[in-house]
């Protein structure tokens, strides 16, 4: 992938909408704002909807993160290295993309240490960034789903060319439930175990907690597993739209604020269910992968914006999938 990176003129203005994206609760952008401001930029965001930013030159300073956002990570790396002097950046995400970031950076030219840490240190901008060449790393969540795919069919599935220790929390998930996880190299194999059993508690944590992009999926998984399991969601308050859909499939699942009790069932059953959200759309096709009878899905708008031609992979895995 080629990248074109030029330096600002002095004086830069823009004018955005607010960001958009899955409705699974608040996601305010006020740290992403507050980091910005932070480096100089004059930020007006009581325009109808929209944000107008406009700077005559960013300045480096400390930022403090009140919550290890990613975005808002990724957003004050990239704006501290046109400031002029050193920025610090405490309660830095760690997410494997947080890094991936910095060696892009880093390629082009920019002077940014740190990431995977709490703490991220960035050199202003002190001489002409060059284009470069970059692959970013494997989708860890797209790998996780297609892992959980292969532990709710009963299937054996390998899945080539990732990261093993960015999955490590969904590894070991369904190693607890029972599934055989075997790693080589940048390869991970999962072969369902013959029963599977449920987990005490899953708590969606910041990386390298398990993720709560991938809560969703384990919950289809889990209303298939022997006895009951937990899932706490911390981090959005609004996650727990595809319960209602997973009901309708014959699914026992209690929702108790942000923790989800789910009391495994011994199947699921076709129904006509609506994706109302991008992960809570996958995990509503793995249960109908699972599921006896046939699953009809709409809303795949969402996850189209998450899964490149999903059914095509799943068919060539064995799957009787079909886009209408």
């Amino acid at each position: 992938m080629l990248f074109r990176v030029e330096k600002p003129t002095s004086v830069c203005a823009n004018i955005v909408t607010h960001s958009g994206g899955c409705e699974i609760g608040p996601r305010p952008i006020d740290l992403h704002l507050k980091a910005l401001r932070s480096l100089g930029a004059k930020i007006n965001d009581t325009n109808g909807g929209y944000i107008s930013c406009e700077t005559d030159g960013l300045k480096g300073c400390e930022i403090y993160l009140d919550y290890p956002s990613v975005g808002a990570t990724e957003n004050a790396m990239i704006a501290a290295v046109y400031a002029q002097g050193d920025t610090i950046i405490r309660n830095a995400a760690k997410e494997p993309e947080i890094i991936d970031l910095q060696n892009f950076l880093q390629k082009i030219g920019a002077k940014v240490t740190g990431a995977g840490s709490s703490v991220i240190r960035i050199k202003g901008y002190e001489k002409k960034l060059t284009k470069v060449e970059h692959t970013v790393i494997p989708d860890r969540i797209i790998s996780g789903t297609y892992m959980v795919a292969s532990a709710i069919t009963g299937g054996n599935v390998t899945i080539k060319d990732i990261i093993p220790e960015h999955i490590i929390s969904i590894a070991s998930v369904l190693r607890d439930i029972g599934c055989q996880i075997n790693i080589k190299r940048n390869d991970i194999q999962v072969i369902s175990g013959t029963k599977l059993d449920a987990i005490e508690v899953i708590r969606t944590l910041p990386y390298p907690g398990f993720p709560t992009d991938m809560q969703a999926q384990m919950m289809a998984l889990l209303t298939l597993c022997k006895g009951t399991s937990i899932i706490i969601e911390t981090i959005f308050e609004s996650r727990y739209k595809h319960v209602d859909e997973l009901l309708k499939m014959g699914a026992n699942i209690r929702i108790d604020g942000r923790m989800a009790v789910i009391k495994g069932v011994n199947r699921l059953n076709g129904a006509q269910v609506v994706a109302r959200d991008l992960r809570g759309g996958a995990a509503l096709i793995l249960a109908g992968l699972a599921a006896h009878g046939e699953t009809t899905i709409t809303g795949l708008e969402h996850i189209d914006r998450g899964y490149y031609k999903v059914e095509e992979k799943l068919s060539e895995l064995g799957a009787e999938i079909i886009r209408i």
